[in-house]
């Protein structure tokens, strides 16, 4: 019958976990060979296919869902746990029908309630007794016709002739090593390989590649056992040394039979090539190659698969399909350590693994420590911590024959060797973050600060190609079209070497900065930049690059990461201070900064003591009208208003403003700063005409200068929408409010604290217009937000429940506005005081709430 078309009945759906596909496509191919439909998803899902509804369709139409039981087939996060429960939840009438036909194909408790259908096992069996004993799990049990074969232990030799051996069972001629044990993850990269070597076209090699450690030879290895029983010849080529290659193909001659001892080894090896063109289903596994080109000669030109590992990509000379091996996922990474140490806890394993950044080499090295010393995973942790290099040289490193250092060591050492600048490229970023580094640095305006020679090479396109090529070739990096990348590991241990080079690393990091923090266009820029700051801040003695730094707290206040900021400005105001004395210029941008970040988070005493503090030093140091100076003042008005003290705060923004105007011009972004917060307090001391018209004239300057979505320029739009709304002119101001809300969406995102802000202001305005139901949806919406994003204690949470309270009460809800208005008001007197006038608000509100 083979395979059905879509829509009709199938006999049997295969349900199998990734790893087992070789089970299953040889189960599928005994089935249909006995005339039953067979639905595989390795046979018969094509690319594009929805996996979800071909599953659910292939459940529907099966007559019998054949599970195949194994650990991969239990594991977290499969698909089939819904395959096997959607079975189980049918009705009984259906169940009763044995529609889940349950066999093991590897060694494996099922769950609970699975422990009751009885199972079949079709591993450590031969050929015949496994097919013998899946016919009788989907059709029935049945005696024997003729004589039962003595059986033979797992992993023997087939004796079948033609067609598919049992999956387990090994060709004739085979030479790989065992398989490790602790072999976990991979089960998509596994599928992937296999799918495209038997895709039919006529790409049959497929190049492995990846950094130093990564698992590129444990991948190989599980592959040829895992698929083993397809091929009639599989040979491991250890291809580091391509001088030795052709003792190794000689080797396989004589595996195979094809030669007398009296045979020269380069006579063999050419006649294994010839013969192998020749012959289908044979597998070739070149490990270690230098390079894919390095073996291009020795790769038979027929039909059978060849699979090369490699750190380096340089293919050119064959038509070898790159696979990129990744490090590990967090699961499979915390599995691998548990399988060496099981009595480890899961919450141990997951940080290790996180430490060591998922990369197998360094799992292997480290779980293998613990289990030798019995060390704990907070000691290995403090260790590695304190002295990386001297502990990624400690073995012992399981199936990996070095070290994680003694792998990197050596790579550096041989690289540097050939290119001086691929040396000095490497201990470069080895002292910046384990995050792609943009290949742009090089070319751009960093690229004076580099050293020679790598200054020269950097500024030829092939020049610096070659070198980067190189880099990858010894497996140190990951290069990218824009970017490389190397392993937070691999720079711990070149980190130590880099001393040379830190100078030309700070002022390569100085170079590549944006001009401007507050352009939404450039953000990006200092998304990539930031990592890199980050490691070198407390460290560098590079002024400028401290003033970057500096910059880069604005950045994420701009961003409405304030927590963060407020973390990093904190330990850089510290660190700094103690350097270099509390009057330097960094230590005074680091404390506006610190300043700043308790200002947006609520904290406003701390936030004024400090703005206070700073701007007395800068007016000592700089002067009144030094452009610091100036943005200190401003800071300290912004952070009077916030407490209620608007006169205060209206006189210093008066004077900030005079002097910005008078220093920078009518047009400067900081000036507009000052006439924007000047229109604020005029409003809340009643002067809403005035206001209006500062509001409008900074408005229309900031578009003109910055442009209609730059967030000064929305800021002033929701300033001036409630300047309208104070002066009655709701409906202009609910019309601005809206395309403020929109933009401020597209920009900043979301969650952003302006677009609450802009959310919360919006939903005001339906209110003043009557419309209290929608005015009430828009401001639970933004109140759940800002719990979220800000806290239940920020002082915009507080303006939006209390706004809340007011939208219910003119709904008739007055028990939970009481409430609502109760609870706030509580939280306004203890973070902002008794007299502030937001706590002030909320008494009085309250009051109106306790007399209706």
């Amino acid at each position: 019958m083979g395979q059905a078309s879509a829509g009709d009945r199938v006999d049997v759906f295969i349900s199998y976990a990734g790893p087992d596909r070789p089970w299953a496509e040889w189960a599928a191919q005994q089935l249909e060979r006995r005339g039953m439909s067979v639905e595989l998803a390795a046979w018969d899902w094509g690319a594009g296919d929805n996996f979800v509804v071909r599953m659910n369709d292939a459940l529907r139409r099966a007559d019998q869902v054949l599970a195949m039981y194994s650990p991969a087939y239990f594991g977290d996060e499969r698909f089939t746990t819904e395959e096997w429960t959607a079975v189980l939840a049918e009705p009984r009438d259906q169940r009763d029908r044995r529609r889940l036909v349950p066999v093991r194909v590897a060694q494996v408790t099922p769950p609970p309630i699975l422990q009751a259908l009885v199972f079949r096992d079709l591993f450590g069996l031969t050929e015949q007794q496994a097919r013998q004993a899946l016919l009788e799990a989907v059709t029935g049990p049945a005696r024997p016709a003729g004589e039962v074969p003595f059986p033979a232990g797992p992993g023997s030799v087939s004796q079948a002739s033609g067609g598919v051996r049992v999956p387990g069972s090994l060709p004739a001629v085979w030479n790989v090593r065992r398989r490790n044990p602790a072999f976990t993850g991979r089960g998509r990269e596994l599928a992937g390989l296999r799918g495209r070597l038997c895709s039919g076209e006529r790409a049959l090699v497929q190049a492995l590649q990846g950094i130093g450690g990564v698992g590129k030879t444990e991948l190989a290895v599980e592959y040829a056992h895992l698929f083993g029983n397809e091929y009639d010849l599989v040979w491991w080529i250890d291809a580091e040394r391509p001088e030795l290659i052709g003792e190794q193909l000689a080797a396989l001659a004589s595996a195979a039979g094809w030669a007398t001892g009296s045979t020269a080894a380069p006579v063999l090896a050419d006649a294994v090539l010839s013969r192998l063109r020749r012959e289908p289903g044979w597998l070739l596994v070149y490990d270690n190659a230098e390079t894919v080109s390095a073996v291009a000669d020795l790769i038979p030109d027929g039909t059978g698969h060849v699979v090369i590992t490699s750190r380096s990509r340089q293919g050119s000379g064959v038509a070898a399909a790159p696979v990129e091996v990744d490090v590990l996922d967090r699961s499979a990474s915390s599995r691998l350590v548990r399988e060496i140490v099981p009595t480890l806890p899961v919450a141990d394993a997951d940080r290790l693994a996180a430490a060591v950044g998922h990369l197998p080499l360094a799992l292997n090295q480290a779980a293998g420590l613990l289990a030798e010393t019995r060390m704990t995973a907070d000691e290995y942790l403090g260790e590695l911590s304190a002295n990386p290099v001297g502990l990624l040289g400690e073995g012992p490193t399981g199936r990996y024959p070095q070290s994680l250092a003694a792998v990197v060591t050596a790579s550096m050492r041989h690289l540097t060797e050939r290119d001086e600048a691929a040396g000095q490229l490497m201990r470069l970023v080895a002292v910046l973050a384990p995050e792609p580094v943009p290949l742009s640095w090089l070319t751009g305006p960093g690229a004076q600060t580099l050293p020679e020679p790598l200054a020269t090479i950097a500024a030829s396109t092939v020049a610096r190609r070659r070198m980067l090529g190189r880099v990858a070739a010894f497996g140190l990096a990951r290069i990218d079209t824009d970017t490389m990348q190397v392993h937070r590991l691999t720079q711990a241990v070149i980190a130590p070497t880099s001393t040379p080079e830190i100078g030309h690393v700070d002022r390569l990091l100085a170079a590549a900065a944006p001009d401007d923090q507050g352009d939404p266009a450039l953000w990006t820029r200092w998304a990539i930049l930031l990592p890199h700051l980050l490691v070198r801040a407390t460290t560098t003695t590079n002024h400028a690059l401290r003033s970057i730094a500096g910059n880069g707290l604005f950045y994420l206040l701009l961003r409405g990461e304030y927590r963060t900021a407020r973390a990093l400005a904190q330990d850089w105001h510290q660190q700094w201070r103690q350097a270099v004395g509390p009057d330097d210029p960094a230590v005074l941008m680091a404390a506006a900064q610190l300043a700043n970040s308790h200002l947006q988070l609520g904290e406003y005493e701390p936030a004024r003591r400090l703005h206070e503090d700073t701007l007395a030093r800068r007016r000592r140091v700089f002067g009144d009208d030094h452009r610091d100076t100036l943005s200190s003042a401003s800071n300290l008005a912004a952070t009077l208003s916030a407490m209620g003290e608007h006169e205060r705060a209206c006189r210093l923004d008066e004077e900030t403003l005079a002097g910005r105007r008078r220093v920078l011009g009518d047009d400067h972004p900081d000036t507009l700063i000052s006439a924007s917060n000047l229109a604020i307090e005029l409003s809340e001391l009643g002067e809403y005409e005035r206001a209006r018209r500062l509001e409008e004239d900074t408005f229309a300057r900031r578009r003109q200068v910055l442009g209609d979505d730059h967030p000064d320029t929305l800021r002033s739009a929701s300033n001036l929408a409630n300047r309208l709304s104070e002066l009655g002119e709701y409906e202009r101001g609910r019309h601005l409010d809206e395309d403020t809300l929109a933009r401020r969406r597209r920009v900043l995102g979301e969650d952003h604290p302006d677009t609450l802000t802009s959310a919360s202001n919006l939903a005001i305005r339906p209110a003043r217009l009557g419309q209290y139901e929608q005015a009430r949806h828009l401001n639970e919406e933004t109140l759940a937000r800002q719990r979220r994003v800000l806290g239940e204690d920020h002082p915009d949470t507080l303006t939006s429940a209390s706004n809340l309270a007011v939208r219910l009460a003119q709904l008739g809800e007055y028990e939970r506005a009481r409430r609502l208005e109760e609870d706030t008001l509580a939280r306004r007197r203890r973070v902002l005081g008794d007299d502030h006038p937001d706590t002030l608000t909320s008494a009085s509100n309250l009051a109106v709430r306790l007399a209706q």
